[in-house]
């Protein structure tokens, strides 16, 4: 137990991972400082989820990579639920879904759980899948028993509840579990906690399952305030869905800068690409990116629709691009490929998709190069 005045977040952390490494109680690997830090006995803390009501029930289950929860992810692979893992630091996407090889044994099962299994079992879910999670497993490096949190300092964790509220792939009721050895349980000082903080409802230790009964709010969604540009560069997710909640008249100021109030009517003139993921309104051309790619539109039929992309690497595939579109959010209704000369085209629906676009591509890379995106009236007119 740790004192309650003028402690900070970073006071606990330091003082579990001292113990943990002091009494040896942490596991490979080590040392523990600095991560989410494994520990003796945490199989045994995950197998408690089988006895949770909230865990037979759920069918698509988000479980963080981190190793002491590398038990979670295994029950979920063998009860056949759908399992969701974040991708490292949110560098290329918001989730990957395991997916094992057919007739998987239980030695492949539990390949996949582990997080060389996450690296060659996944597949990349984009921001225009239908994504609804029943359940959400973090790891901690201190939580109390009312339910509040401290993760290792990065953020992501809350980042990512945070992302999750904002696609709608998650609601206030969606139950939040945690995974730490018993001495990781500390009192944590109501004033540390900030408001995208996010609280957990069961604490799994492998003595002890803890109903918290928390009823502080989850956050809302993301506080772009507190995102930096520096993050902002870091995480492409993050720029589409800026430029969604943008779309939709939300406050979108990031830290730092000057807060400009919404335009006029943009609130209520949301672009069915902003607002519907392409799924909900049938249409034709939607599966053309996947057909055949089209002929080079000549220089005088290139529409306000149509956005550049330039700069390809030479050894770049049309299937590069097009993951790499799936996996921000911007999937155009047609892609024309111009390897050859290093461009392509990517034709949507209107004008303000294609701006929705433009601003989620900014800084996508392809191998070790930066691609060119604009407009491609803009771009013909340069």
């Amino acid at each position: 137990m740790l004192p309650r005045t003028g402690v900070s977040k970073q006071d606990i952390r330091e003082h579990i991972w001292d113990y943990m490494e002091s009494q040896n109680l942490a596991d490979f690997p080590r040392p523990v400082h600095h991560r989410i830090p494994n520990f003796k006995g945490s199989y045994l803390a995950c197998q408690n989820i089988k006895d949770l009501d909230v865990f037979a029930r759920t069918q698509e289950v988000k479980v963080d990579p981190d190793k002491p929860l590398e038990g979670v992810r295994l029950l979920a692979l063998q009860n056949k639920k759908t399992l969701l893992v974040p991708t490292p630091r949110l560098r290329t996407g918001l989730f990957n879904k395991i997916t094992p090889p057919p007739g998987a044994t239980k030695d492949v099962l539990r390949k996949c759980a582990t997080s060389q299994g996450v690296r060659n079992y996944s597949v990349p879910v984009g921001l225009d899948s239908r994504v609804l999670v029943d359940l959400v497993v973090v790891g901690s490096v201190a939580v109390s028993e009312k339910g509040w949190r401290i993760g290792k300092g990065e953020g992501y964790a809350d980042l990512e509840y945070a992302m999750m509220v904002s696609m709608g792939a998650v609601s206030k009721e969606t139950p939040v579990v945690t995974i730490v050895h018993d001495c990781q349980v500390v009192d944590i000082p109501e004033e540390l906690l900030e408001e995208h903080d996010i609280t957990v409802d069961y604490i799994l230790t492998p003595t002890r399952v803890i109903a918290t009964g928390c009823e502080r709010p989850k956050p809302m969604g993301i506080t772009w305030s507190k995102i930096s540009r520096e993050m902002m560069e870091k995480i492409p997710i993050l720029r589409s869905l800026r430029a969604q909640e943008q779309q939709a008249g939300k406050d979108v100021t990031l830290q730092g800068e000057h807060r400009h109030p919404p335009e006029p009517g943009r609130q209520q003139t949301v672009p069915p690409s902003a607002g519907r993921r392409p799924q909900d309104t049938p249409r034709p051309e939607a599966n053309s990116m996947e057909a055949a790619c089209g002929s080079p539109p000549g220089e005088g039929a290139l529409l306000a629709a149509d956005v550049y992309v330039g700069n390809l690497p030479r050894d770049a595939r049309v299937s590069d691009l097009k993951r790499a579109l799936r996996e921000l959010g911007s999937v155009p209704l047609q892609l024309t490929w111009e390897g050859r000369r290093h461009r392509a085209f990517l034709h949507y629906q209107d004008s303000a998709a294609a701006q929705q676009a433009v601003s989620c591509l900014q800084g996508l890379r392809l191998g070790t190069d930066t691609l060119r995106v604009a407009l491609a009236r803009q771009q013909r007119d340069k």
